[in-house]
């Protein structure tokens, strides 16, 4: 086989390939992952419930556990999800947003608060972890800073 027999060999490989790895980019959760309805996410696997549609609002960490408290969707009693329970809904085989896009439309590849305080031993009180939803890292944020909300049940 000369080299323009082998070009032509590997360029359809080639091409699947990155057709492949282009239809990945937009990963989306295993079939029956989510019950999907208007407002509400409901987790099959983890029974948490999530807030679809979120606020284009950036909250302090205090607004941000206020503004689910107040948040009525269903009658139910929504909160500030802790660090593992937003973990949960990071989809790792996406990116910018890591999150599944058919379950929470427009999702912002932004900061999501988490419940959980105290990660830096300096301050204990003063910072929460947030999930960032662009690449699904989980960094420290000072309490006072703003970021966006999720809310869970």
């Amino acid at each position: 086989m000369n080299k323009q027999d082998k070009l032509k060999v590997s360029l359809p490989w080639l091409a699947g390939l990155v057709l492949g790895l282009a239809l990945t980019a937009e990963a989306s959760a295993p079939p029956g992952r989510y019950t999907i309805t208007t407002d509400t996410v409901f987790d099959t696997v983890t029974g948490l419930t999530w807030q679809r549609n979120i606020s284009a609002t950036q909250y302090t960490w205090a607004n941000a556990t206020t503004y689910c408290q107040n948040l009525s969707l269903g009658g139910a009693v929504w909160r500030l999800p802790t660090i593992k329970e937003l973990q949960t809904v990071v989809d790792i085989r996406a990116s910018n947003p890591a999150i599944d896009l058919t379950a929470f439309p427009a999702a912002p590849a932004a900061g999501f608060w988490s419940s959980t305080q105290g990660v830096d031993p300096g301050a204990p009180a003063a910072n929460a972890w947030l999930v960032n939803f662009a690449n699904g890292s989980t960094p420290a944020l000072l309490l006072t800073n703003t970021a966006r909300v999720r809310c869970v049940r």
